[in-house]
């Protein structure tokens, strides 16, 4: 089975969504339960990595340094080569509409860039990330709630 990190993570999402995560308490029991499903170990191992990373951007606080004004994010060569201008262009959208703000749509791109995939990200994978991300951020339910619409909305339109 040829799985990455993001499937991983996205499986742990959609089955912890409504509890809690307890991701230090349950590590071994949710690393067996991913080998029964047939992730391997060491896409096991840097998914937990990068959930470890977003708990601590949580509990840290993103030490981004925000723009002022009418700044643009310009993006590094090392993030265009892993988002589209698709991708991009979603994450410019989203601040716009107001369901990222500047320190959301920061953290997104590190937890992309955290990911370590040499393969590109594609939309509905960044959509997963954004989720993920607005899930775990205080204060941000009516944007979680408007992605979990769209995230979700499109695979039930993608079933039928």
């Amino acid at each position: 089975m040829k799985e990455n990190v993001l499937d991983i993570l996205m499986y742990l999402f959609e089955n912890y969504l409504e509890g809690e995560l307890e991701f230090t308490s349950n590590q071994e029991a949710l690393k067996k339960e991913l080998i029964e499903a047939g992730f391997n170990y060491g896409e096991i191992d840097k998914a937990f990595a990068w959930l470890e990373g977003m708990a601590r951007l949580r509990e840290n606080g993103a030490a981004v340094l925000l723009p002022v004004g009418n700044s643009i994010r310009v993006f590094t060569d090392e993030e265009v080569s892993k988002l589209d201008t698709e991708c991009r262009g979603f994450l410019l959208f989203l601040e716009q509409i107001g369901v990222l703000d500047l320190t959301n749509r920061e953290l997104v791109i590190d937890r992309i860039m955290a990911l370590e995939s040499s393969d590109d990200i594609d939309l509905a994978q960044l959509k997963w990330v954004i989720l993920m991300v607005l899930f775990n951020q205080p204060g941000q339910e009516a944007a979680f709630a408007w992605m979990e619409d769209l995230v979700f909305d499109e695979i039930t339109h993608s079933l039928h």
